[in-house]
């Protein structure tokens, strides 16, 4: 797990000739707000695609998104405001996606929120136990990526499904999707979200429908947490370990690719606080960013890398902003006809996936683990209330344990 040194500086600015104070003081601005309105629009689809998965009403995954979004502004603020440096947090996409795939507990939605609650303990628990910490750095790459990519399988074929049901509503999405991965991958997603939501604006249109003003406004819903074992092992621990091998060790490499050190500790707990706080509300983990970190942590925030930190707590800024328009998303969203937002979460998570599998399958003696991993994950299997993610994870251990015992005695 990384032990990275929070009081380190960022290594030194290269020698190029400074920008007008004018431009210094914009790029870092407008390189937050670009990190917020990518890290939200590119992925919001997804996380209310996986709370109601496992029991949640319109109300409380509008809920579950302003508490995420408002605990990962306010962790944002504080940790890139004390630290200095660009330091970036997400709610976990790929723990969204997870739950998709679990479906609803034994226990129904308190029973998730307790889950919920679970794992962000957890977090904060790597943050104050290394050997935690360590243990998880022990997982096999492998297979954490291929119960990731087994997990995303079913939701990234979602908009081809849709687009066989309902092709008129469902091909612009992806076609503006296409062409925006050509001529600016980046807003791909948020360009195709533009386009669903137009989409079902036509929708409703046509269709005489409305949407009552009251449902626009935000509004936190208090769940009182349940604790089953079920959730705990089919939602909480699989929700742990793809966060931290998915989003927050991803997360620690994009900014030291970048020469700045990641305050882990500090990180670890805000998160983890964050997300054991905003679980009740709905909220299902917030994490170190990963590919969103980069915004605020490349050239696009500004020559002078010591003022970088200014991108990531203006996004923050922009997060607290964006948290306001939560509940008038979902309502827009749960007016949409069937199979279109999950369509939209499925080409957010496109190359999510591709990369789950390439780093599943890079190294040839873990990658009959991994496809064992890969495909229980995504076959949706339960035993004993328990999701396929855990099963999938337990599996391939074993098989990687068994098959590396055999290559070790044909070498005796």
């Amino acid at each position: 797990m990384p032990s990275l040194d929070s009081s380190a500086a960022p290594a030194e600015a290269t020698t190029a000739p400074p920008a007008p104070p004018s431009r210094q003081l914009s790029m870092p601005l407008t390189a937050g707000v670009v990190t917020a309105l990518v890290g939200f629009t590119s992925s919001f689809a997804v996380v209310l695609a996986g709370l109601r998965a496992v029991g949640a009403s319109d109300a409380q995954a509008a809920s579950g998104l302003l508490a995420l979004t408002l605990c990962f502004g306010i962790g944002v603020l504080w940790l890139s405001w004390r630290s200095k440096v660009p330091v970036t947090l997400a709610w976990s996409t790929p723990g969204a996606a997870l739950l998709t795939g679990a479906g609803t507990p034994d226990g129904g939605w308190p029973a998730a929120v307790g889950a919920f609650l679970v794992a962000g303990v957890l977090i904060a628990l790597t943050g104050l136990l290394p050997p935690l910490g360590r243990l998880m750095a022990r997982i096999p790459t492998a297979l954490a990526q291929a119960m990731l990519a087994g997990v995303l399988l079913p939701l990234c074929v979602a908009p081809f499904k849709a687009l066989g049901s309902a092709p008129l509503l469902v091909a612009p999405v992806i076609l503006c999707w296409l062409l925006m991965m050509k001529l600016a991958p980046r807003w791909s997603v948020p360009a195709s979200l533009g386009v669903a939501l137009a989409v079902i604006g036509l929708y409703i249109g046509l269709n005489g429908g409305s949407i009552p003003a009251e449902r626009l406004l935000p509004e936190l819903q208090w769940t009182t947490p349940a604790f089953t074992l079920q959730s705990v092992a089919g939602v909480a621990l699989p929700l742990f370990i793809v966060t931290m091998a998915s989003q927050n060790i991803p997360g620690v490499a994009v900014l030291k690719s970048f020469g700045y050190p990641t305050p882990w500790r500090p990180s670890m707990l805000v998160t983890g606080a964050g997300t054991a706080l905003g679980a009740p509300f709905g909220g299902h983990a917030i994490n170190l960013a990963a590919l969103s970190a980069a915004l605020a942590a490349g050239e696009e925030a500004g020559p002078d890398r010591g003022r970088r930190w200014i991108a990531a707590f203006t996004s923050g800024l922009a997060y607290l902003v964006l948290a306001a328009s939560s509940a008038a998303l979902v309502t827009v969203v749960a007016a949409a006809p069937q199979g279109l937002l999950e369509a939209v979460a499925g080409l957010a998570l496109l190359g999510t996936m591709a990369s789950a599998i390439a780093s599943a399958l890079a190294v040839a003696e873990e990658r009959i683990g991994a496809s064992v991993t890969f495909l229980l994950a995504a076959s949706g299997l339960s035993v004993a209330g328990i999701g396929a993610a855990f099963w999938a994870l337990l599996a391939g251990i074993l098989v990687r344990w068994v098959l590396k015992d055999r290559s070790a005695a044909k070498r005796r």
